[in-house]
């Protein structure tokens, strides 16, 4: 499995032909710079905000993915997808943000979204279980600071942190909090289920 980072909460994750597109931001945000356009097999959209609902942004040529945006059980391409209920506040307005919970590859992945709750209920947390990788933000205000992102994601007890819609500052909090401040930021990741034995809360920072 490969992961990279295209900026925000925009994430662009491979195994072999499949291609799923998380959060792609769309044309329409104030961060447009940062969009990238590619072919996806699955795009999944947490919140309808133009930061995280880029679809048009992940159609290419004759590709155009499976479009995911709220909560309800899915499968695509072998592939199991939970979408989870939650809510956010963005600029003062409140957004239903969905969690997703998915295996790729016996990989479980678990992608928060724009999530501005520090604690979840125990009914979410619950069918979030342990991901072997989860995706939180960390530095946009309206969401988590970093060290309610911290917080939140070792209570979720994951193996692999990846921080998401981060600046330097929030970066070097949220390493300082998890006390691996001497971490070099990865073009991509690459990645295998047996590469994850033994791990626990290494948080592995991606450059976009």
């Amino acid at each position: 499995m490969i992961i990279t980072y295209l900026g925000k909460q925009f994430f662009k994750i491979q195994q072999g032909d499949l291609v799923i597109a998380f959060n792609p931001i769309s044309k329409d945000s104030k961060s447009k710079d940062l969009a990238s356009r590619f072919g996806a097999t699955i795009a999944l959209s947490t919140t309808n905000h133009p930061d995280y609902n880029g679809f048009e942004m992940v159609s290419h040529g004759e590709t155009v993915p499976f479009k995911i945006n709220g909560p309800g059980d899915y499968e695509v391409k072998d592939i199991f997808i939970k979408g989870i209920l939650n809510e956010t506040t963005i600029d003062n307005k409140k957004y239903m943000n969905t969690i997703y919970s998915l295996s790729i590859d016996n990989i479980s992945i678990c992608f928060l979204g724009a999530i501005s709750e520090s604690k979840l209920s125990t009914e979410v947390s619950g069918q979030i279980e342990s991901p072997d990788i989860l995706f939180v933000p960390i530095g946009n205000g309206e969401l988590l600071n970093p060290t309610e992102a911290y917080k939140l994601a070792v209570s979720l007890e994951p193996k692999i942190i990846i921080p998401m819609e981060y600046d330097q500052a929030s970066l070097k909090s949220f390493l300082k909090e998890g006390g691996q401040e001497k971490i070099t930021p990865v073009d991509k990741l690459t990645i295998k289920a047996k590469e994850l034995i033994g791990r626990e809360g290494d948080i592995v920072v991606l450059s976009s």
